[in-house]
């Protein structure tokens, strides 16, 4: 299986996917570990890719969504954004709304937390 296959594969298989450099629980870049720290304290379950452990994969990435950056998430086979953007959507509450209309379970008053915290 080449790495668009692997990939493909990945965001079918898992409703919520972060391309990443590190891990959810160790995250090597602050833009990931942003990323993952949203995910994690709004009670997301999400797989998550370490592209630092597989050459492949992290080129295979960005020509797959034509995305220049890492992290990447998808939802449901879709994808969202980067950091700039999944931050953005997460103030905006347009996060809470894309797993809300596609059925991903979130902790609501954890989201409401972050946006009093930079409000």
């Amino acid at each position: 299986m080449n790495a668009e296959d692997t990939i493909r594969k990945t965001v079918t298989e898992n409703d919520v996917v972060l391309f990443m450099k590190g891990t959810k629980m160790m995250p090597q870049c602050g833009f990931s570990s942003r990323v993952a720290g949203v995910l994690n304290y709004m009670g997301v379950s999400f797989a998550d890719v370490n592209v630092l452990a597989d050459e492949g994969i992290r080129q295979g990435i960005k020509n797959f969504s034509d995305w220049p950056t890492i992290p990447q998430l998808y939802v449901k086979g879709e994808f969202v954004g980067g950091c700039d953007i999944v931050t953005e959507m997460t103030l905006s509450g347009e996060l809470d709304q894309l797993f809300t209309d596609h059925g991903i379970a979130f902790d609501k008053d954890a989201a409401d937390k972050i946006r009093e915290a930079n409000g």
